[in-house]
């Protein structure tokens, strides 16, 4: 008895319970900006696409980088939604600005804003047409139209620019076809003020940016509610840092701007932000991060 009592076979386990996955806290856009900036740039971007760490990337198409790179954003973009930064400070335009760019060299903020405010019916022209030419351009390359907009320096939403910019897509708009959604850079006033980092910068976007986000509501299109992601972008920003007050009172359907790239030699040319690039996108890319979205319960989502 005892011989059989050695030979049974053991009485089978119960298979080990599991904890349920906890619920997810936040669902947020991760937005990458500037791609087509530079080669260096768009490589790391592209990098992080390929980690699952972005959720959407906007394109810079005026940019020379952009035709050929853009094959390789949408072989790159998995579920992240990709869009048109649009962009009317940095470059050349894509076509003849007589009003705006007559050297045909883009303004700085500082002169488009002086200009905007200037107004003008020829102004306003120079800026929808250059609008149509970026719409195009990334079409274009791209193969799609762009699922969000949103502005290098946040010009999209600028008085003078907005409403040109929301005549253009609704014109666009095929029959049946969704419109893209935009982005809102304006925050609440206590979440900025809760933040307590690049506040003076975040105020100024509120500012220019007032009355946005209703009007694209009246227009039919879909915004995010909550944005954060200003960074000082000099090359001593601790980039863990700029992400944890990003996250602190996020909003309802919020949306983090980032700006992860290599530094190149074209980078430094033209871009104030060099050194800070590659910090954001060692970070973006780093096990500290994927573990802050853990414990932070933070799902990645393609639109707000």
């Amino acid at each position: 008895m005892v011989e059989a009592a050695i030979l049974a076979p053991p009485p089978a386990l119960a298979p080990p319970v599991s904890a349920p996955p906890l619920p997810v806290r936040h669902r947020l856009v991760l937005c990458a900006d500037d791609f087509g900036l530079t080669e260096g740039v768009s490589r790391g971007i592209l990098e992080l696409l390929a980690q699952g760490r972005l959720s959407a990337v906007g394109a810079m198409v005026n940019m020379p980088a952009w035709p050929h790179l853009a094959a390789a954003l949408r072989a790159a973009r998995g579920p992240a939604a990709i869009g048109l930064h649009l962009n009317l400070t940095t470059g050349r335009p894509l076509g003849a600005m007589p009003h705006l760019a007559p050297g045909g060299t883009l303004p700085a903020l500082g002169p488009l804003l002086a200009r905007l405010l200037a107004g003008g019916a020829p102004v306003q022209a120079d800026i929808a047409a250059e609008i149509d030419r970026q719409l195009d351009a990334f079409q274009a390359a791209f193969g799609a139209p762009p699922e969000f907009v949103d502005g290098h320096q946040h010009v999209h939403v600028l008085p003078g620019v907005r409403g040109a910019l929301l005549r253009c897509l609704l014109a666009r708009r095929a029959p049946g076809a969704a419109l893209p959604w935009l982005r809102d850079p304006a925050d609440a006033l206590g979440a900025i003020l809760r933040r307590r980092f690049c506040t003076d910068k975040a105020l100024v976007v509120v500012t220019l940016a007032r009355g946005f986000r209703q009007a694209a509501s009246a227009a039919g299109f879909h915004t995010n509610q909550g944005f954060s992601g200003f960074s000082p972008l000099l090359p001593d920003t601790s980039a863990p840092l700029v992400m944890q007050r990003a996250l602190l009172r996020p909003g309802p359907r919020p949306l983090v701007m980032c700006h992860p790239g290599h530094a190149d030699a074209a980078l430094r040319a033209i871009d104030p932000a060099v050194e800070s690039r590659p910090a954001e996108l060692a970070y973006l890319a780093s096990a500290a991060f994927g573990h802050l979205l853990e414990r932070e319960r933070i799902a990645l989502v393609p639109r707000p």
